[in-house]
């Protein structure tokens, strides 16, 4: 495959032409640490005991003055030596306050505080103009920020690149992809954008294609139209699960298989999404028999490559602002086509 724009190797394209609120009260004054930066994961405050004051306990006091912390977590900061009466450390949440102390505290920012922080991150740019961007996007780039992942997502990379995109829900992203999932991904850049953008999606206009190595030989027709409802696996909740239609939260799922090779170990497929649920394709080609190599959740293994082989391929669709048709694919990456070198098949998509 050819170069694209900005660069992206390996990758075809034809294009027609919260605010976040403070938690100090009235009265504080937060202080700016010189050995901190823009990432600083903490807030500084001083604040004075006024006549009033005098007497109060220091907890009841501070969540008086410091609105939006609740008791329980302040008694937490104290425990932690983060305030300080007048210089002196470690006080008690009981401490009864003197009118003109000085009270220090060290308000920790919990690591949700990073989830809408911008972040210089690199991303393969496919194609840019002042409505969309078009990302291949690499394994192990999550795409909104999540317990475990508050930083170093996709979201803070869109907010550093485009910063207007803090008024955007989700920073324009309209679709995603698994943490480990590679290619090509839309995002809007201004919401008149983001609202056809989704609302194409919902009527189905986005053509989105995939490639997978499954797990092992295929086995059954070469040819698939799997049409089979998707829900929350009721015995382990971190997996999705083909399920009845009645099933509670159970959505209509639709994906369209085909083999493109085949060896006595693996089997390359083209995967065609006609709905967009939560692991689709990976459920899909689990409830088949044939799951997606080194995808642990859905019973593949890890012999040929370390993480879920699944690569968004293909993505067609009509601008969104000039109706323009756009259609753009690329490449799998390096552990793919090894992946598909030691099953001893090569890299054939479809045209």
């Amino acid at each position: 495959m050819g170069l694209g724009p900005a660069g992206a190797q390996g990758v075809q394209q034809t294009l027609a032409p919260t605010d976040s609120g403070s938690a100090l009260g009235t009265g504080s004054e937060a202080l700016a640490d010189p050995e901190d930066s823009a990432e600083s994961q903490h807030i500084a405050t001083r604040l004075d005991v006024g006549v009033s004051e005098h007497g109060l306990r220091l907890d009841r006091w501070l969540a008086q003055r410091l609105q939006g912390l609740s008791r329980h977590f302040i008694q937490q900061l104290i425990a932690q030596g983060d305030v300080s009466i007048d210089g002196q450390l470690t006080p008690k949440a009981a401490s009864k306050l003197r009118v003109g102390q000085l009270v220090e505290v060290n308000v920790r920012q919990p690591e949700q505080a990073q989830a809408f922080e911008p972040e210089d991150i690199a991303l393969d740019v496919v194609f840019e103009d002042e409505h969309l961007l078009v990302i291949d996007k690499p394994s192990g780039l999550v795409v909104h920020p999540a317990a475990g992942h508050w930083s170093g997502t996709l979201l803070n990379a869109l907010l550093h690149r485009f910063p207007s995109s803090a008024g955007l829900p989700r920073a324009g992203i309209v679709h995603r992809l698994d943490k480990d999932t590679t290619g090509l991904m839309v995002i809007a850049r201004h919401r008149q954008a983001m609202d056809r953008l989704v609302d194409m999606m919902s009527q189905r206009e986005v053509s989105r294609e995939y490639l997978a190595v499954t797990d092992k030989a295929w086995k059954g027709a070469l040819v698939a139209h799997v049409d089979q409802p998707i829900g929350r696996d009721p015995r382990q909740r971190l997996r999705m699960a083909v399920v009845s239609l009645d099933s509670p939260g159970a959505k209509p799922a639709r994906t369209d298989v085909s083999v493109l090779g085949q060896s006595s170990l693996a089997a390359l497929v083209h995967c065609r999404l006609h709905t967009g649920r939560t692991h689709q394709i990976r459920v899909h080609l689990s409830f088949l028999g044939q799951p997606i190599a080194g995808d642990v959740l859905y019973g593949g293994r890890t012999s040929l490559i370390s993480r879920q082989a699944l690569h968004a391929w293909r993505l067609r669709f009509q601008h969104p602002m000039t109706g323009a048709p756009c259609a753009f694919t690329c490449q799998p990456p390096a552990d793919f086509v090894r992946a598909l070198a030691h099953a001893s098949l090569g890299y054939n998509p479809p045209s």
